[in-house]
């Protein structure tokens, strides 16, 4: 009897996902270079050499299960296993790409989609102004635009892109390095759910929003967690560095409620930054704080 009750619970649980689940996967969690990093030796690197381990580059995937579409966002160096993971080895379509800005982890998987290797035909890929022309003029990204390996459909700041029905996406500035685009944030919406998505941003302060009153407006927020502080930049002054050190955070963040703080998964971590470590001091010390610290595989309800 149990098993039978077990397997119908299966069955509707099944059930449940096919038709009405939409989920946010967590495809990476690592800053532009990956971990293990070139040129590092270091125990962080060394460690996950020796046991043939790594950690992918930042990217999030949107399934709509209903019906086996799937968004991308970040096309990364590791392009190849996340798509295979985001589409469930192809059984799922990849409908669409969008790219938060152009520096190597966020953009540079494009060129799997060419002739070389894939040879993808017309790939949606959103692109701000910048990007799209970036994009469109420059090889070798010229050539997928020219083979139609890439299809690019431009969007702005502005506009809310509409998905299958289901989900709304809108891209928002955010201050950082633009030497060949604009960068942009995410938001994420659903009928039930928000997310919010910024691997990359300069200090918060220098933002023209309020990154504590955005966090409010969403269910998950992703945000730039690059390094955890100062020892991991040779103790360098923590103003000097274009990124929001996870301390300035947690300090930015000290007097919120438990609530707001269940909201945050930290995500982009340097290849030094003991957040990627379970065992660390600084992961449990943040999970304790009420924070969550994004990890591969990791599913979220839309």
């Amino acid at each position: 009897m149990k098993k039978i009750i077990v397997f119908i619970c299966f069955c509707i649980s099944g059930i449940s996902l096919g038709q009405n689940d939409i989920e946010l996967v967590v495809l990476g969690i690592t800053q532009d270079g990956g971990s293990p990093h070139i040129n590092c030796y270091k125990e962080c690197c060394t460690s996950l050499r020796e046991k043939g381990l790594k950690n992918q580059v930042v990217s999030l995937g949107i399934q709509i299960h209903a019906k086996k579409k799937t968004y991308l966002f970040e096309a990364t160096p590791d392009l190849p296993n996340q798509m295979a993971t985001l589409t469930q080895n192809n059984a799922y379509s990849l409908e669409g790409i969008f790219i938060t800005h152009a520096h190597i982890g966020h953009y540079t998987g494009l060129q799997f989609l060419g002739r070389e290797a894939m040879g993808a035909k017309e790939q949606v890929v959103y692109a701000l102004p910048k990007m799209n022309e970036y994009l469109t003029n420059n090889g070798p990204w010229s050539q997928l635009v020219q083979l139609k390996n890439i299809l690019l459909k431009p969007i702005t700041f502005k506009n809310n892109i509409e998905l299958e029905n289901e989900i709304e996406v809108k891209a928002i500035q955010v201050v950082h390095r633009d030497e060949f685009s604009e960068t942009a944030a995410y938001s994420i919406e659903s009928k039930n759910k928000k997310a919010l998505f910024i691997p990359d941003i300069d200090k918060w302060h220098l933002w023209d929003k309020s990154i504590i009153e955005e966090i409010k407006k969403v269910d998950y927020a992703f945000i730039d967690a690059s390094f955890f502080d100062e020892t991991e930049i040779n103790y360098r002054a923590i103003s000097e560095i274009p990124h929001p050190f996870v301390i300035e955070s947690l300090a930015l963040f000290k007097s919120q409620p438990k609530a707001f703080k269940d909201k945050i998964y930290f995500i982009h971590f340097n290849h030094t930054n003991p957040l990627l470590n379970s065992n660390s001091s600084a992961y449990k010390d943040v999970i304790e704080q009420g924070y969550h610290i994004a990890r591969e595989g990791m599913r979220l309800k839309m």
